[in-house]
């Protein structure tokens, strides 16, 4: 079958800028995450690719890209949001089939608009909601293994989903998040507040027999935070923490983290509310 290709009329404004907020999708397995690395790196981002569809469109010219999420490698999203900035006047219809008609099959923009020039996907963001998958089958399901993290239980290795679902009702509220995040000298503060926290039952045969999600909503989050919140409530499962280690770790500044964090494979920005 052969693929119809998007012709779009452009009209050049080199002295205007205009502005489109845009919903992307990606999977993340392929990349070094989000944000660009230079063009000395090696490893591809998805800001670089979209960037280079981008300037495809634009012909070459200057454009800009600011981001909601800045995901890490691996991490994947659903609804990230994205402002884009060039100096060329395009429909935003026709935009978002061109961009989706450049990029990979792993990146695709789910709705175009026009933006006003003042939004800030970041700094603009209400909340933010991650889902963290994870299956806990004794062998896991290849199919899947790239957006679902593997975290097997049985009777010789039991992991406790009760302890863990009651767990997460210490991280709802207002804390000061230092031991669940990673130094970074550049940040104000440490803490944040997260809005709903809890572990669910996920039904889907195609993943897993035994799939569950754990589901968080904050209005901010520091780099690594639900990975190593995540991580946490994994080594709880397993009994090598407490609820006491948890709740005191949200009290304390803690330089030794309580525990690893938790593989990237199964962490998605699921929406980001305004």
């Amino acid at each position: 079958m052969s693929t119809r290709k998007t012709k779009i009329k452009i009209s050049q404004q080199t002295s205007l800028e205009y502005h489109h907020r845009l919903i992307i999708s990606y999977k993340g397995s392929s990349y070094y995450g989000w944000q660009d690395l230079g063009e000395n790196q090696e490893k591809q981002t998805v800001q670089a690719t979209i960037h280079h569809a981008l300037q495809k469109i634009c012909k070459y010219q200057s454009c800009n890209i600011s981001v909601a999420s800045r995901t890490d490698a691996g991490v994947h999203a659903q609804g990230q949001v994205i402002k884009i900035s060039i100096p060329l006047e395009i429909a935003s219809e026709k935009l978002l089939l061109g961009m989706n008609s450049l990029l990979p099959d792993d990146i695709r923009i789910l709705r175009c608009e026009h933006s006003q020039a003042a939004f800030n996907p970041n700094k603009d963001a209400k909340s933010k909601e991650y889902h963290y998958y994870f299956c806990t089958d004794g062998v896991y399901n290849p199919l899947t293994n790239d957006i679902t993290a593997h975290i097997p239980s049985s009777n010789t290795n039991p992991l406790n989903i009760k302890l863990m679902q009651e767990a997460c009702k210490l991280f709802i509220g207002e804390h000061d998040f230092y031991s669940f995040a990673k130094r970074d000298a550049s940040m104000d503060s440490t803490i944040r507040t997260i809005i709903s926290c809890e572990i669910v039952r996920v039904e889907h045969s195609l993943f897993a027999n035994e799939l569950y999600c754990l589901k968080i909503v904050g209005e901010g989050f520091l780099r690594y935070m639900v990975r190593y919140i995540a991580g946490s409530l994994f080594s709880l499962g397993r009994e090598q923490l407490s609820l006491t280690d948890i709740n005191e770790a949200l009290k304390n500044h803690k330089e030794k983290k309580i525990s690893s964090r938790a593989k990237s494979r199964g962490l998605h920005l699921i929406r980001v509310a305004y």
